[in-house]
């Protein structure tokens, strides 16, 4: 398994996630993986809020709020693409903005 953190961004909003991909090359991992649900062709991605680590879900649709399932979605869909610290701004995402935003880190 593969894990990374992304700095999610929104409107007045700053969310640290951990997100880990659930797939893996080790037998005994993929045995669980498989046994709990977790189809190796599609690999999903559970996101784990740093903030509160109760809230880790794999189903994008299970946060009820647009910042976290626009930022699952992506995440899920362009996981290799990003790099951990990655910023994955939803206002650019959603085009409501032109250019993303900067890491927090970074300002």
């Amino acid at each position: 398994m593969n894990a990374k953190i992304i700095e999610i961004r929104d409107r007045g909003t700053y969310i640290p996630v951990l997100a880990i991909k659930m797939k893996s090359d080790d037998e005994a991992e993929r045995y669980h993986l498989r046994r709990t649900g977790y189809a190796e062709d599609f690999p999903l991605v559970a996101m784990i809020p740093l903030d509160n680590m109760w809230r880790a879900t794999h189903d994008p649709f299970a946060w009820g709020d647009r910042t976290c399932h626009e930022a699952h979605c992506y995440i899920q869909d362009h996981y290799d693409e990003l790099e951990t610290g990655a910023v994955v701004d939803v206002e650019f995402i959603l085009g409501e903005k032109p250019e993303p935003k900067k890491s927090a880190r970074l300002e």
